[in-house]
């Protein structure tokens, strides 16, 4: 069998895409003429926040996990837990489901998010044309994924709304829930400032 023949880029035709309206004007127009957005050439120096909110994310997700991110009161004394011993607690108590889906939301698919988006810069940036579709189906997922990642702080501010009795029982959320919404923030960021454009760009083009 034979190698498929090589795909034509915009790239290589001399072409530029919006990344706003995904129209395609000459290389070198400045601004799109349907949207007004500016246009820039794919070149690997736009990996450079990608990097740079991953790192911002990774840094906030560190303490997300050592500190509390759930403080209760009660009139038997006072508790902590961390994202990983809350879901651990939960399974002890017969919630699988409920610890399940804290495990997922706020273990699981956050490791994953960086891992994928590691992945995708640093395979943009040494391959040409070597991923293809599964690198554009590998960014949708993250893209998609990324909003349920925010359902531990979700479900802190629901309890912590909910559960003031005074001197009864009280939640309040801790150090950990800031910290694990900043982590996801600048994770979606990270994936929002990937520019898609460079999982096809051609091999003879100028960095």
């Amino acid at each position: 069998m034979t190698d498929a023949a090589p795909f034509l880029t915009a790239t290589d035709a001399g072409l530029t895409g919006c990344t706003s309206c995904g129209r395609v004007w000459p290389a070198g127009t400045a601004r799109c003429g349907r949207c007004g957005a500016h246009l820039h050439p794919v070149g690997t120096a736009s990996l450079q926040p990608v990097w740079a909110w991953w790192a911002a994310g990774l840094i906030f997700y560190i303490p997300a996990n050592l500190f509390p991110m759930l403080l209760t009161a009660t009139l038997t004394g006072h508790q902590q837990n961390t994202i990983l011993g809350g879901a651990v607690e939960l399974a002890q108590h017969g919630s699988w489901g409920v610890a399940g889906i804290i495990f997922l939301a706020s273990i699981l698919i956050p490791i994953s998010k960086f891992i994928a988006i590691a992945y995708l810069a640093i395979a943009v940036g040494t391959e040409r044309r070597a991923g293809g579709h599964r690198h554009l189906l590998l960014y949708e997922v993250v893209e998609f994924i990324g909003r349920w990642s925010m359902i531990d702080v979700f479900v802190v501010a629901v309890l912590s709304a909910l559960v003031q009795l005074g001197f009864v029982a009280s939640i309040h959320p801790g150090p950990a829930a800031a910290a694990f919404a900043l982590s996801v923030a600048f994770t979606m960021l990270s994936a929002q400032s990937f520019d898609p454009r460079l999982i096809w760009r051609g091999p003879t083009e100028n960095e």
